[in-house]
C-alpha cells in the first residue's frame, strides 16, 4: 500500500476511534475535547491505539489543516468532522470513489438478480425544476439530515462489529453499510450549451 495512501487510511482510524471509542466519549456518548497528553482519555492515546506508528503532532497536524479539528483556547482538540476525506491525494479520492461506485453497482446487480425475493434498500428523491436558491437550501438541509442518520448508523453498527466490541459473539463474517450520495445538476446550463 502507498505510503501517503496508508497514512490516510490511519487518520480516518483515529477520527473513527474518537467517534466510536467509549472511551474519548462524553456522558452523551459524544467525542469528547482531549488534552494532547496525560492520565486517561488524550489525544496522544487516541493515536497510539488507532494509528499504529504515526506520531501524534503528524496526525494532529494533518487533522487541523483539513479542518476535520481544532485547538480550543484552552490547548484541548475538539473533532470538528466525523469523516476523513484527504484534500490533495487523487489516490485516496479514487479509493473512495471506486469503492462507493462498486458498493452502488453491486446494490443495483442484487437487487436485478434478487430484488423480489431480497431487497437491498436503493432510493432517491428528485425533482427537475428546482430554483438556484432553494437548491443551495436543499444541499445544506440533506448535508445535515444525511449526516445525523449516517452517524446513527455507524453507531449502531459499531456496537455491532467485533473489531469495535471483540466481545461481541455470532458466526460468519459481513460487511454491511448505508452509502448516501447528493447530486445536483444544472439543466437551464445544459440547455444554453445546446
Amino acid at each position: 500500500m502507498h505510503t501517503e495512501h496508508l497514512q490516510n487510511v490511519r487518520y480516518g482510524w483515529v477520527i473513527a476511534g474518537w467517534v466510536r471509542d467509549r472511551e474519548f466519549s462524553d456522558a452523551a456518548g459524544d467525542p469528547m475535547a482531549l488534552g494532547a497528553e496525560g492520565a486517561g482519555a488524550s489525544f496522544g492515546l487516541l493515536v497510539k491505539r488507532y494509528s499504529g506508528d504515526v506520531p501524534a503532532r503528524a496526525v494532529l497536524d494533518e487533522l487541523l489543516r483539513v479542518g476535520a479539528a481544532e485547538r480550543m483556547g484552552d490547548g484541548r482538540i475538539r473533532l470538528l468532522a466525523r469523516a476523513y476525506i484527504p484534500s490533495t491525494s487523487d489516490l485516496d479520492k479514487l479509493d473512495i470513489l471506486g469503492a462507493d461506485v462498486a458498493d452502488l453497482i453491486a446494490t443495483i446487480d442484487h437487487n436485478l438478480q434478487r430484488g423480489g425475493s431480497d431487497p437491498r434498500f436503493q432510493r432517491k428523491v428528485m425533482y427537475d425544476n428546482v430554483p438556484e436558491e432553494s437548491a443551495a437550501e436543499f444541499r445544506a438541509l440533506s448535508a445535515a439530515q444525511a449526516q445525523a442518520l449516517l452517524e446513527a448508523m455507524d453507531k449502531w453498527l459499531s456496537q455491532h462489529d467485533r473489531d469495535a466490541n471483540p466481545s461481541r459473539t455470532g458466526k460468519g463474517r459481513v460487511r454491511a453499510g448505508v452509502g448516501i450520495y447528493y447530486f445536483e445538476e444544472n439543466l437551464e446550463q445544459q440547455s444554453e450549451d445546446k
